[in-house]
């Protein structure tokens, strides 16, 4: 697997991915050590990895063990109650399961805790370093034009180097938006499904980084992507499909808006479309079967509105598109705090919304990856795009962390604020043996979940 890895991968970049990722679990048990000694319990042990197999390293410093294990997939700290022989009386105040409840949850949540503080600390550090940070939304440009040249888009007027503003009274603020546009544009007989992007249309060839306010643009760097389909803004689910009723008028409609668009635009002044569209904006433009794609472009500064032209019946139009991100510029601690914390807001919503696909089952399990993935990707992204988006990824994952870490599903740290809170309303706590044989099988049920995802991440890397 190693093998895989190192041939895919700059060997470099992916050792200091695996260095950052190293930090972050580290980071997270050091929580639950240092306020455990605050409140004066008891630690036997300080892991590094999880006690499966092989130990790398022992060492006793003070009266902790620290320990290096081979299966480097996480970590923990040890307490003397959670030792069968434990030296200590009883009644010992240094005991963990002696402690007040709310000391206890203190603990419990330290790691948590500890990989938010991180992930703020890292994204600002790299904002105030770099003096930027990712503003959230693309410019599309269309990089060239591979259609036939009886194809309708050379008589839309679209040229190289344009940038795409809107489509059909959209704004585009990534790819894809604009492959979610086109797709639900294409004939059809009336109705919606999911699979948006074929092949052939998911075109990426690069992605730049441009300033916003006129500021430099640094290199272009190339990214490849894998292919994936255009997720709609309507949040329709796999398999699903809309019927469209066919309204009255429909043609008028659509000429009386295409005409206002026209007659509003001129050289340097155009309509901002709506931010997203309804389903019923989707009935109207669906409703006869042929959905002319309305493009405004951004050419040498003026705003262009195209000739209205129609996508194939796959809903190709034969471009390419480069995706350049926007950055904004971060002078000062007040805008460095704004849009480094706009920045983790923005994936943690994303991460949260992942988690919810994935526990209603609305995410394959062969699609899950693990560490082995994010080593590779990781690394991909510090040898192509640099350690800035190395460092915001490894933010990422620190949020990452804690939000799972909070889960409440035993063997994990939420797991254990769930029994504290069922200790607080019962008045005492579960039986050891009770707790013992419900975090034995949660724990298994882990371990088979990460075995599985390793198989995944090696099926992925062979690809």
């Amino acid at each position: 697997m190693i093998k895989y890895i190192i041939e895919k991968g700059d060997i470099m970049s992916i050792l200091i991915m695996l260095v950052l990722l190293s930090i972050l679990i580290l980071v997270h048990e050091f929580g639950h050590f240092i306020t455990a000694r605050m409140f004066g319990i008891k630690v036997e042990k300080f892991g590094f990895g999880l006690p499966i197999g092989p130990t790398l390293f022992q060492k006793k410093i003070g009266d902790v063990t620290i320990l290096v294990h081979a299966f480097l997939l996480g970590g923990y700290v040890a307490f003397p109650d959670d030792e069968k022989d434990c030296e200590l009386d009883k009644d010992s105040p240094d005991r963990f399961l002696n402690k007040p409840i709310y000391q206890r949850a203190i603990v419990v949540s330290a790691g948590v805790v500890f990989n938010v503080i991180c992930a703020f600390i890292i994204v600002y550090l790299a904002a105030f370093h770099w003096g930027y940070m990712p503003a959230g939304k693309y410019d599309v440009y269309v990089n060239d034009i591979v259609a036939e040249k009886t194809a309708p888009i050379w008589q839309s007027g679209m040229k190289k180097g344009d940038k795409i503003v809107s489509l059909n009274g959209t704004k585009i603020t990534n790819t894809n938006s604009l492959l979610t546009i086109i797709n639900l544009s294409k004939s059809n007989d009336g109705y919606y499904n999911k699979n948006l992007a074929d092949k052939y249309l998911l075109q990426l060839k690069e992605i730049n980084f441009v300033f916003t306010e006129d500021e430099v643009i640094p290199k272009g760097v190339t990214v490849k992507l894998p292919e994936r389909e255009a997720e709609p803004s309507i949040g329709l689910q796999k398999e699903e499909e809309v019927g469209i009723v066919k309204p009255e008028n429909n043609d008028e409609k659509l000429t009386e808006v295409q005409a206002k668009i026209r007659d509003s635009l001129t050289n340097d002044k155009y309509i901002t479309g709506n931010e997203q569209f309804t389903l019923r904006d989707l009935s109207m433009a669906m409703a006869d079967n042929t959905h002319p794609l309305n493009f405004v472009v951004d050419r040498d500064g003026k705003y262009l509105a195209l000739k209205a032209f129609n996508p194939d019946e796959k809903g190709k139009i034969g471009v390419q598109l480069e995706s350049k991100e926007v950055l904004i510029k971060t002078q000062g601690i007040k805008s460095i705090l704004k849009y480094g914390t706009k920045y983790l807001y923005d994936n943690t919503y994303y991460m949260v919304y992942g988690l919810g696909q994935i526990f209603t089952g609305k995410v394959p399990l062969k699609d899950l990856h693990g560490i082995v993935a994010i080593t590779k990707v990781g690394g991909d992204i510090i040898q192509n795009s640099g350690l800035f988006y190395g460092l915001l990824l490894t933010a990422i994952i620190s949020m990452d962390l804690a939000i799972v870490n909070f889960l409440p599903i035993p063997a994990l740290d939420g797991g254990h604020i769930l029994f504290l809170i069922i200790e607080k309303i019962r008045g005492r706590r579960l039986k050891d043996e009770t707790v013992e044989k419900i975090g034995t099988v949660f724990f298994s049920l882990l371990i088979i979940l990460m075995v599985l995802i390793i198989f995944n991440d090696i099926i992925w890397l062979r690809q």
